[in-house]
């Protein structure tokens, strides 16, 4: 949290809130509005491509996010105006991608691991490919281990270097560091190609302009804790998957994080130097596996009988006395899943029974991660009689729905959990649905303003070098070219001066620009006709007038696309054209 470019505060709640400047005003989102804004903004992009409306997605998520995570990843697709078809995990994804590559995979069973390192996690899975089926055997990861992890120790290393050369401490400079991180960011790219790079940055931090180098090697061993926790990371799953790593028949890279040269070679080496598959593009498969899963919930794909089966990343299960953790679903249990429990009482006629809910490993609750709490009421009754079902019940999205219920004393009541911790409420994703909707209706109205400012400038522009270009410049008097200038001169001082205006203003300077610009061409096109009409009067008139009219038009239509080019902006002058091409 330490490196990221941004604040974070607790709310009342202590639910994390990121702090953003917006239109000169302090404002406070959750992690779900944030994310909200991403996928409303790539469904609009989808949206411009298909030219239709997008409102059925699936939405991928890291294969070790935690039920909250799930549940509030959902929460952002609700509050984006998004319909969540189903939340898959990231490697499923990109395995979906991977089993349409190289098909046909109907013969026999085939057992692929999936490595995806990306910017911020690490995920890796161990599937079976038969008869069309795709099975999750085993998954592991770590939320908190990715690209962005590599970029900082580089960051760390070089903020370390400043201060020995310059005995300037960086680490509390934000503008700074964002530089110094994008430029480690580049480094670290280049050095999946080269064995060395630099690092150039001019004035860095008090005017110092900062140079330095480092090598491929050098890199590697600043990461070697972060490139030994991959390792152990990947044999945890071939553990947890009861398989040996010689059975494992293909290895796939996924993420842009796995071009880097360490990771692959470890990889390798680790399944007995075995040739990684690197058949499919490491940054589109998981969006492209995403797509096709979609359109197969939706009906409209022909790989229909491409089926996902899942696994859930974390043990679930209810807190007992002494606060030890009862596994009710242990991880890796193909979901959806049903599995119940009945236990009793450890007090003589005990009225109420505080139940928790965990997920994790750890055999002491309070070391795994909490996801609800409920109270159960029950009839007062002689210790050991009761006896209370708890039903843990997972859906297709990997989310935890919990029901309670007594029915020794003839009591039937059922019980879900309340709330998740630091979860948004229903009310909470009602009302950031309106304010999200509110943002999208401001956003629509600036690219307006964006859109008209860019036709504007490049109306400008292009008119500029119309009148500048030497074949046009013959074509206008000094007085012509006198007056267009004036006008250019006029908006380009009033855009310098307004960076940010209304559309309408944008508009209105257009409009100055294109009337000037019509006057000038209508009047020399209106007066060589007019020459043309008086100077040939016998013989071939009618022709030879049609002739040089058309050549007139051709010249003046060069100048009208030169100036106009990308603004679809239409004048007196097009429309005369126009007019004579129909005409003729």
């Amino acid at each position: 949290m330490k490196s990221w470019p941004f604040k974070v505060i607790g709310n009342l709640n202590d639910k994390p809130m990121i702090v953003v400047n917006y239109k000169d005003e302090e404002k406070h989102f959750a992690a779900e509005e944030i994310s909200s804004m991403v996928l409303a903004k790539m469904a609009e992009i989808a949206e411009v491509y298909l030219g239709s409306t997008v409102k059925d997605v699936v939405i991928t998520v890291p294969a070790y996010f935690n039920d909250s995570q799930r549940q509030s990843t959902q929460d952002a697709g609700v509050i984006a105006g998004l319909n969540v078809m189903r939340i898959i995990n990231e490697p499923s994804a990109a395995a979906i991608a991977y089993g349409l590559d190289m098909k046909p995979f109907n013969h026999g069973c085939k057992h692929v691991f999936i490595f995806d390192l990306g910017g911020g996690t690490l995920d890796v899975s161990i599937l079976t490919f038969e008869k069309g089926a795709i099975n999750v055997k085993a998954i592991a990861g770590d939320t908190h281990l990715g690209g962005q992890d590599f970029d900082n120790t580089m960051v760390n290393h070089f903020v370390n270097e400043f201060s020995r050369k310059y005995k300037i401490d960086i680490s509390g400079d934000p503008r700074a560091l964002r530089r110094l991180k994008s430029a480690c960011e580049k480094a670290k790219r280049i050095l999946s190609s080269n064995i060395t790079t630099t690092i150039q940055i001019e004035s860095l931090n008090q005017g110092i302009d900062f140079y330095s180098s480092i090598s491929r090697a050098k890199f590697e061993e600043l990461n070697k804790n972060h490139f030994d926790k991959c390792m152990e990371i990947v044999e945890k799953c071939i553990i947890d998957s009861g398989m040996d790593k010689s059975s494992i028949h293909d290895v796939v890279l996924v993420g842009g994080s796995t071009r880097i040269v360490k990771v692959q070679q470890m990889v390798s080496d680790f399944f007995g130097g075995k040739l990684l598959c690197k058949s499919i593009n490491v940054d589109e498969a998981v969006a492209y596996g995403a797509a096709v899963h979609a359109s197969i919930l939706s009906g409209e794909c022909s790989e229909k009988d491409l089926q996902l089966s899942e696994v859930i990343p974390l043990s679930l299960g209810l807190e007992t006395h002494g606060g030890i953790m009862n596994t009710i679903i242990p991880r890796n249990t193909k979901i959806p899943a049903k599995m119940e429990h009945v236990f009793t009482t450890h007090l003589h006629n005990q009225m109420n029974i505080l139940i928790h809910v965990y997920e994790g490993e750890r055999k002491i609750t309070r070391e795994n991660n909490l996801l609800g709490k409920f109270v159960l009421e029950i009839p007062p009754a002689p210790a050991g009689v009761p006896q209370i079902k708890i039903s843990f019940q997972i859906d297709d999205d990997g989310i935890l729905d919990v029901c309670s219920t007594e029915k020794s004393l003839g009591v039937n009541k059922k019980v879900k959990i309340i709330s998740d911790k630091g979860r948004l409420s229903k009310e909470d994703i009602e009302r950031k649905i309106k304010e999200a909707e509110k943002y999208k209706d401001e956003d629509k109205r600036y690219m307006k303003k964006v859109e008209a400012r860019v036709v504007l400038e490049t109306y400008a522009y292009n008119m500029r070098n119309a009148i500048n270009d030497k074949d046009i410049s013959l074509m206008l008097s000094s007085k012509e070219k006198e007056k267009i200038n004036n006008a250019l001169d006029l908006v380009f001082t009033w855009l310098d001066v307004n960076v940010i205006a209304e559309q309408e203003q944008f508009e209105y300077y257009t409009s100055i620009l294109s009337s000037v610009f019509d006057a000038v061409i209508v009047k020399k096109i209106n007066d060589e006709r007019h020459g043309v009409q008086e100077g040939i009067m016998v013989g071939n008139a009618v022709k030879n007038k049609k002739n040089h009219w058309k050549q007139t038009l051709l010249k003046y239509s060069f100048i009208i696309v030169h100036a106009a080019a990308t603004t679809n902006i239409t004048g007196l002058a097009s429309q005369l054209i126009v007019d004579f091409v129909k005409k003729d």
